[in-house]
Parts: C-alpha cells; structure tokens; sequence
C-alpha cells in the first residue's frame, strides 16, 4: 500500500475488515467504491464504471451513487443476497489534519434492513443463529425490525431446515460447529445468506441478561447471544425493542415439515412462487401491516391447544354475528398503521417526524376502537377491548409537541408545534417577523426607486440582496447601495440596513433548527419508554385484524365453525378446496365427504388422471390447518380431532441443486412421514412408487400402505393408479377403498369430480391425452396398442392363474425369497413370475374345504394380485390346520 494515495490507504484498511461486504465509502455526497467491489458493483446497479488515480501503477477501478439516492441501490443489493458496509466521515473536515477520518457505522445485510422501502410490509424479515451443540441443533431468529425473538432446538438436521423454511429466514449466522455439508444446504439449497460470528471470550455476557429472561438452557442462551452480539457488532444501534427471547415449543404446535408447506403451498404457490393462489392468498382479509403478519404466522404455527382453538372460533363467531359492528372495526383498524415496526424505528433511531405522526393517529384511533368492541355480544371480543391500552399520555405528548403535518426530515424544520417551546417560538417569530420586513423593505425600496421590478432575493452564497435590472440602474440614487454580484441583464446590491437584518433573520432560522432537532430527539427518548406497551398493544390489535379476516372470509365463502372432538372421528360433509373453489369463476365446484374413525383409518384413492385425487386430498390437509389455526373451514360441517403434524407427498419434482431424481425426492419425503409420523398424524401420499419400474413401484406402494396401517395407525389418504392395491382392503381391517368418478359417454370421458365408495373401474389415460390436445393420429395409435397389450395380457393372465391354481405353495415362496423374486423377473418380460419349483399338496381330509374353497375362486376374473392374496390365505389356512 505505501505506492497508493492516503485516502487509498484508508479506504484498503477498512475494506480489509469487511471483505463479504459492499463498502461504501463516503466522499462527499456520493458513495464511492474501489477495485472489485467497484468492478462488480457496476455490473449488479447497471452504473458506469470509472477509473482514477489512486497513486499506483495502474488506473484504480471506480463507480459511486449519489448520497441521497442510496437507498434503492442498497435494496437491490441486499435483495440479491449481498451485504452493504455504510462508511462515513467521523470527524469534523474543517478540523481534520491529514485525510478524514472514516469508520463503517453500519452494515446491512438481507436480515438487518429496517429500511420501510426495503421491507414487504406484510412479511416478517427474520435472521436467525444457527448451532450444533451435543448433537442437538439450535435456531435463534429475530424480525429486528419489529423486535420479536425466538429460540428452539431440533434433533435433526432435516428438522432443522425445515422450521429455518418454514419461516421467511433471509439471513443465517453460523458457528464453526456445523459441517461443510450442512453449511452448503443453507447456502445453495435454502438460498440464504451465510454469515460467520466467532463469539470473542471478552463478550459482557451480563448484557445479554435481560433478552434470556424466558431461556434457561445454556444451549439455547449462547444461540440468542450469538444472534445478538452479531446485530450488535453489525448495527452499532440501540436495541431497545427487541423483546425477551421466546422458547418455541413445538410439541405445541402443528408439525409442518417443508415438503408439506410446499405441497400444501400455504404462503406461496410451487410454479409461481407467489402469493395468489395460496391459502394465505384466501384468507387475508386483513387491513393492517401487522395483522398480515401475524396471520402468516398463525399459518406458520397452527395450534394444538383445544382450549385456544374454540376461543378463537368463538371470538370469529361473534365478529360474524355482528355484521354492522364488525363493519366499524375494520374501519377502525384501517386508520392504524404499523405500530410494531414504528416501534423498532424509535429504537433503531431512525425515525423520521412522519413517523411519529403515524404513531399519533394511530394511538388517536384505540379509544373509538375499544367502544367499537364494547358494542359487541361476545365476552371474548368485549375483553379484548377492556385490555386495550390506550397510551393516552404518550398520545397526549405527541399531540402537544408534533406539528399537524411534520416533513418527512429533520432538515426541513417545521417539526415541532408552535407553543410547546418558548425559546422555539421566540426564533420562529424572529424569523417571521424578520421576512415581513423583507418584504415589507422590497415594497419601500420599489416606492422609493419608482422600479417596479426591483426584487429582493436570496441564496446561500451571497445572503440576501437587492435585484435591478440594467434597464433601471440609472434610477438607483448615489452611495445607497453597494454592488455585490453583476449579471447578465441585472446588478445584485446590499445595503447596511438589509445586512443587518439578515443576520438576525439567518441567526432565528439556524438556531430554530438546531432547537427543533434537539426537541425531536428528546421527543424520541421519550417514545422509547413506551415500547413495551406499544408492541403490547400492537399484538392486540394484530390479532383483531386476524380474527376478523377470518370472520370476513367466512361470510363471503360460507364456512362454517368445525367441532373439534377428542375421539378418532374425522367427519367433514361437502368439504370443498378453498383455493380451487375461489377461482373456480363459474360456481361449479363439487363438493366431498369424507369419514375416518377407528375402524377406517385409510382410503385408497383411485380413479382417472385430473379426475381431482390431490385436489381431494389438498382439501382434506387444508381444512385441517385452517381448523387449528382458529379459522372456520369450507364444508357444511365438520368434526376433526386434533392432529399433531401433517405430512404430504403431492406432485413430483426433480430437485436439481441436491442432485435428486424424482424418485429420490418421493422417497425421501416418505421416508420423513414414516419416521415421524404418529397415530395422532395425517398422511397424504400421492401416487407413491410412480417414479420407478411398475413392479418395484408397486412392492413399494403395497409395503408403506402395510406398514402405516400396521405399526403407525394415522389416518392416511393414499392415492394410486396401481388398481391392484384395492384387494388390499380384504386384508388390511382398517382400510377402504374409494374413487373419484367418471362417465364414458360417445367415447368421451367426463369427470364427475365426486368421491364414491369402492374401487374404480378404468384409468382413462388416452382419454386424458386426448383432452390434453395431443394429435389425433397418436390417439388412435395408442388405443391400438393399449387393445393389443389387453389382449396379451389377458391370456398370459388366464395361463398364470391356472398355474398359479396349481401351485398355490410356491407362490410363498417365491414372495418371500428374494432370490426366487429376482430368478422370476430373469423368466418374463412384462409380468412378476409367481413360479418356482412346484411341490405336491397332499389331498387328505384336512384339505377337502380348502379344495372347495378354491374351486369357488373366479380365477379368469382376477389380476395377478387378487390371486396371489387369495392363495396366501389360503396357504397361511392351511398352515394353521395342519
């Protein structure tokens, strides 16, 4: 470095501090940037890139922005995963000796910003800390600009990336304890931005005390420290707002594995990636910033706490009941702005003087909005508004201090109220006065000189002046005047009268200012001790705007409020998709049933390809969330136990970035619901097996099926196109066969969309191709074919069966030897051998019913399945007589 210029020097020192980092470096009114950040800086904001001098060998590369237009350029940036380094001048220029003296102030990073214009207004913006200690995985996250906290552990990694995706995490600190591995699957797979803290031995652990008032755990403590000290070190700000820590306890919640959420697609759809089209997309009716907030967290977090549930159902029910009421509330809190994030700002120190004007209509509307609650019936609602704090003193101080329409910032004055400050209104009425002498002076000058064009300006250079044009100067009387500034067509001129006025008309301006930034930051303080009330208060009135979301969603959609049961019973009469059913134009949704119990826990589901099986199985898991989130559900009634979690496996996609096929991801997500998954759980599998051969895909299907029913017990939806599964229901106690509907009419398939007990009968694939527009000549060529391996398969069938008849004990065999398997697959092309080597049945008494039994059998009308189901019963008969 000795070859660059000081200022060069400096600028390397800083950015050697903070290499992960865009560094703005302050010159003046712009913010410049050097080397490769200047080089890739060009490239990302689309600005041009420079050079200058910086006293090596070569041009040093440069781009800058404009100081006061940063805020955008820093969005994108942030937006697109970077980190930016804010460095400014920390010392007076007219006092520096040498180069300023600069020093980074802040850094922002996607999970810092508080910036209004770089936040979704309805969507928390959370960073989270992330360790691994004993084996056990902590995840601390913090929404700073609303000052909400929370810490959990997990015991597995999958667990973990799926709360850290469940949430709308931007940004993850992590410690030096988690593997390469782990670290690449927040990076590349989550799309998160990885930042690394070392905890320093030197850190005053006795700061952190009051944030740990709620945490205990030694574990848990250190993932909230991390997470602080780190905001701390970056932000450089007070954290007055944020709140103590909150342990999530998920066994208190609904389980929501990632998989589920994306195939449920509560937040955002799987194509799009947007919200239209969601759940979340339906029920938000809100009309605050918070309250849009607070519901995708209800979303996020669906309840298990029965108690809570009926509450909140009764509180949606008085709000339905009230129309006229419920009208006034949403008027009501639509004149409220967003109190918890205004609250972070106060704290943050970035509040401007119209931010505290919304705080002051906002705190104007509680007490119509605590009458507007008391005219409700419902003891719930009347509560709620009996504890609704007013915070009528701090509403009374901003009322007194701040101006009816405060500018947007400090510099403008204009702030604070005439008649809260004497000393204020003193340089205020110096000022005012001072201008009505000027004007009052131009009048008198213009009298005095006979040139009615004579005007008295201002501007910073040269104070305030008399302005004549050329024409008139030989109108101006001798030694009056001295000349000050010469133009084109005019001379500029003082007099000692005008000077001196000026200086006390400049002098009230600079100290009102001065005075009026002071008051503004005294005012600030004074806000800051409210905090507390105020996100108190803000939770409050989120909640109102959630439940009255659901109240008008409700009405418009005709919901109706579900009976949550303690038994097994799973009941919903004429249950509809709420998503499908909203944009479903013409009103023609059919509706579905659906029981499970004690004695029928799980229904197979076939029928035709976009006959509607996930959309019945979608709407099934959807009513279930909305039910624990407090909502009334699509249906015209419906009783539902609390489940504990949801798991799904709906739909089917490569997952490139982990270098998964189709198949891995399905059986992974299988994989996930048979592990965790418990009697008090909802399993929706989705034509399981179809990403690999027929025979495996169907051993698989068959396998889970057998295992959920036989070591799990949850009640399942499983959908297939294996038609041979559905003899499964003769075996299996506790499954039912169901399918969704269709007519063949002139050789057109329609689709009923109905649920009806029993297996279906076709799949009607061509027919789905044909609909899907594919070229006539092909459809015909594919009837052919399919006629043909009808045909084949028919016969072989036929001569499989009688052989089968005659070898019934081999068949047994052949299942439960592998090798003999994998000796049979070698023997055909297209059909499971169920031969082996053939022995002899002896024929004594003993076996004379099962002869007949087996004579009754309609061998030509089965499939390969039926019939190996029914020898093996037989077979396992005979063992137990002999």
């Amino acid at each position: 470095m000795p070859s660059y210029t000081p200022m060069i020097q400096q600028y390397l020192k800083i950015k050697a501090r903070y290499t992960d980092c865009f560094l703005f470096f302050r010159l003046g009114d712009f913010y410049e940037m050097f080397f490769d950040d200047a080089t890739k800086a060009a490239q990302e904001l689309e600005i041009t890139l420079t050079s200058r001098d910086g006293g090596g060998e070569e041009r040093i590369p440069m781009c800058g922005i404009p100081y006061h237009a940063s805020t955008n350029y820093i969005k994108t940036l942030v937006e697109r995963g970077y980190k930016v380094a804010i460095c400014e001048q920390v010392e007076d220029p007219k006092t520096a000796k040498g180069v300023v003296k600069r020093d980074v102030v802040q850094v922002i990073t996607p999970g810092t910003v508080m910036e209004g214009a770089m936040l979704l207004e309805n969507e928390n913006n959370y960073l989270a800390s992330v360790d691994c200690i004993d084996d056990h995985y902590t995840l601390s996250f913090i929404d700073l600009s609303t000052g909400e906290l929370y810490v959990l552990t997990v015991d597995q990694f999958d667990r973990l990336k799926s709360e850290i995706y469940n949430r709308p995490i931007k940004e993850v600190v992590i410690s030096d304890r988690l593997s390469t591995k782990e670290q690449h699957v927040l990076s590349d797979e989550l799309q998160l931005t990885v930042s690394h803290h070392t905890l320093a031995d030197t850190i005053d652990y006795a700061s952190f005390d009051a944030l740990l008032t709620n945490v205990d755990h030694n574990s848990l403590q250190q993932a909230v420290i991390r997470l602080i000290h780190y905001i701390r070190s970056t932000q450089q700000r007070s954290l007055e707002h944020v709140q103590p820590a909150e342990i999530i306890e998920l066994s208190g919640y609904l389980g929501l594995d990632m998989h589920s959420k994306r195939n449920l697609e509560l937040t955002e759809t799987m194509m799009k990636k947007g919200k239209q089209g969601s759940l979340l997309w339906v029920l938000d009716q809100t009309v605050t910033a918070m309250g849009g907030r607070y519901l995708k967290k209800w979303l996020e977090r669906p309840l298990l706490d029965e108690r809570a549930l009926n509450e909140r159902y009764n509180m949606v029910e008085g709000l339905l009941d009230q129309f006229i009421e419920r009208d006034a509330l949403r008027e009501d809190l639509q004149s409220i702005y967003d109190l918890e994030r205004l609250s972070g700002r106060v704290a943050f120190g970035n509040v401007n003087p119209r931010d505290l004007q919304q705080l002051k209509l906002s705190l104007s509307r509680i007490p119509g909005l605590k009458q507007t609650l008391s005219t409700f019936t419902s003891p719930y609602l009347q509560t709620i508004g009996e504890d609704l704090d007013t915070l009528a003193e701090l509403r009374d101080l901003l009322e007194q201090s701040l101006a009816d329409e405060p500018p947007m910032t400090l510099k403008e004055g204009g702030i604070i109220q005439d008649g809260f400050d004497p000393q204020l209104d003193e340089y205020r009425d110096a000022s005012r006065n001072g201008k009505q002498w000027i004007n009052a002076l131009e009048q008198q000058e213009r009298e005095e000189t006979k040139i009615k064009s004579l005007k008295i300006g201002y501007n910073r250079v040269f104070g305030y002046y008399i302005e004549v044009t050329k024409a008139n100067l030989h109108l101006l009387p001798e030694g009056k005047y001295e000349r000050k500034q010469t133009l084109t067509n005019a001379e500029r001129y003082i007099t000692p009268e005008l000077k001196e006025k000026e200086n006390l008309i400049l002098q009230a301006e600079e100290k009102s200012l001065e005075l009026e930034l002071q008051l503004f930051t005294e005012l600030r303080e004074k806000v800051k001790a409210y905090i507390p009330r105020l996100q108190q208060l803000a939770e409050r009135v989120s909640t109102l705007d959630v439940l009255q979301s659901f109240a008008v969603v409700s009405e418009q959609e005709g919901y109706v409020k579900p009976t949550l049961t303690k038994q097994e019973t799973l009941t919903i009469t004429e249950g509809r998709h709420p998503v499908v059913e909203k944009v479903m134009t013409d009103g023609m949704y059919v509706p579905n049933d659906i029981t499970l119990d004690g004695e029928t826990k799980m229904l197979l589901i076939t029928g035709p390809n976009m006959s509607g099986k996930s959309t019945y199985m979608r709407q099934i898991a959807l009513t279930v969330i909305m039910a624990q989130i407090g909502c009334f559900v699509p249906a015209e009634s419906a009783t539902l136990p609390v489940f504990d979690q949801i798991f799904t496996r709906i739909g089917a996609a490569d997952d490139l970035v982990s270098g998964q096929s189709t198949f891995m991801v399905e059986m992974l997500e299988s994989k996930h619901a048979l592990d965790f998954a418990t009697n008090n759980s909802l399993i929706l599998l989705d034509e399981i097996g179809r990403g690999t051969s027929t025979y495996d895909g169907m051993a698989l299907a068959q396998a889970i099926i057998e295992h959920v029913h036989d070591h799990i017990g949850a009640k399942t939806l499983f959908s297939t196109h294996y038609h041979e599964l559905t003899s499964l229901s003769e075996s299996l106690t506790q499954l039912e066969n169901v399918h969704v509907s269709a007519e063949e009419h002139d050789g057109e398939v329609i689709f009923l969309h109905k649920i009806k007990p029993g297996p279906a009968d076709e799949s009607y694939g061509i027919h789905v191709a044909k609909l899907a527009g594919l070229p006539g000549s092909l459809i015909n060529r594919a009837n052919v074919i399919l006629q043909l391996l009808e045909s084949n398969q028919a016969e072989d069938k036929g001569a499989k069966i009688k052989e089968t008849a005659v070898s019934f004990e081999s068949l047994e065999q052949a299942v439960i030897n592998k090798k003999a398997v994998s000796k049979a697959h070698q023997q055909t092309d297209d059909q499971l051998s169920f031969f082996a080597e053939t022995k002899s049945v002896s024929s004594n008494s003993k076996t004379t019913r099962l002869e007949k039994k087996l004579k009754q059998l309609d061998l030509m009308s089965m499939t390969p399945i039926d019939a190996m189901n029914a020898l093996f019963d037989l077979k396992k008969e005979l063992q137990g007589e002999e």
